[in-house]
């Protein structure tokens, strides 16, 4: 039986390894779900190492997209709906907006 990651990655790579969303968009997708996943699960989910997702984490937090709040030895992740997606195409978009087609 294939674990949850293994599946991920094999679907995104029926589709000759790329796909229309970035790692950082699937990231935000699975925290609007569930504000406080682990960077394990976060990992799991989207098909990526948790090195990775750390990486994107910071630079989402870095960007103003995420907040972070320490609640024990957990995290919460709160995602700046207002923030502009940030290519000049889809710059008059919010993440909000991407994130409640996405939804």
């Amino acid at each position: 039986m294939k674990s949850r990651n293994s599946r991920s990655v094999d679907l995104a790579a029926t589709a000759s390894g790329w796909t229309f969303l970035t790692n950082h968009t699937h990231i935000l997708v699975v925290l609007a779900k569930d504000p406080s996943a682990r960077i394990r699960d976060l990992a799991d989910e989207v098909g990526i190492t948790q090195r990775a997702v750390q990486r994107i984490l910071a630079e989402l937090t870095e960007e103003g997209i995420l907040k972070v709040r320490k609640e024990g030895r957990r995290n919460t992740y709160t995602i700046n709906r207002r923030a502009r997606l940030r290519h000049p195409l889809e710059s008059r978009h919010t993440i909000g907006e991407l994130l409640d087609l996405l939804g």
